[in-house]
């Protein structure tokens, strides 16, 4: 049986690959794609503008889509802290969506929970972010989407349930 100690190493580990890809498609050295291979086939995504994502595919195209236009205009998402309880790990991220003229960043900070399934993969991941501070944050910077952007949906689904072969792990026992 694996311990908690060493169940939240192994979770800790497997997020900072994933964080570390993540670094990389901000630099334009690996793509949005390569996310998607950190989740089960049945996995969540949810974002705090698109809503729940369901499926590894599904996540994989909800990544290409969402981030068209903005990954490689200035946007990046820095690693701030993490901490593990059982199976679930939590982590504090800046959004920074790009440079102030007289410098410094503009930032809006976001919230992930992940769980984690096993086997170097997630099951969920909930993405929170205020929402109305991008907004005022892109009102000031005066920010233009590109042509390749893509607007989230209308009316995003926002059930925030784990996939329902995972919901034991959210009782904190991992049972």
């Amino acid at each position: 049986m694996t311990t908690k100690s060493a169940l939240e190493q192994e979770i800790l580990s497997t997020y900072e690959r994933y964080v570390t890809v993540r670094d990389a498609i901000d630099v334009g050295e690996d793509d949005w794609p390569s996310l998607a291979d950190f989740y089960v086939e049945d996995a969540v995504y949810i974002d705090p503008a698109w809503g729940r994502q369901e499926g590894r595919e599904a996540i994989r195209q909800f990544l290409v889509d969402s981030m068209a236009g903005l990954t490689g205009h200035g946007w990046s998402s820095p690693e701030r802290w993490t901490m593990v309880d059982g199976h679930r790990l939590i982590s504090q991220w800046d959004q920074v969506l790009g440079k102030k003229p007289e410098g410094g960043q503009w930032i809006v900070p976001g919230i992930s929970i992940l769980y984690y399934a096993g086997d170097g993969l997630f099951c969920y991941s909930h993405d929170m972010l205020n929402m109305r501070s991008v907004g005022e944050v892109l009102k000031a910077m005066a920010w233009q989407p590109p042509a390749v952007f893509n607007m989230p949906p209308k009316a995003p689904d926002w059930n925030t349930a784990l996939p329902e072969a995972y919901a034991h792990l959210s009782s904190g026992t991992g049972a």
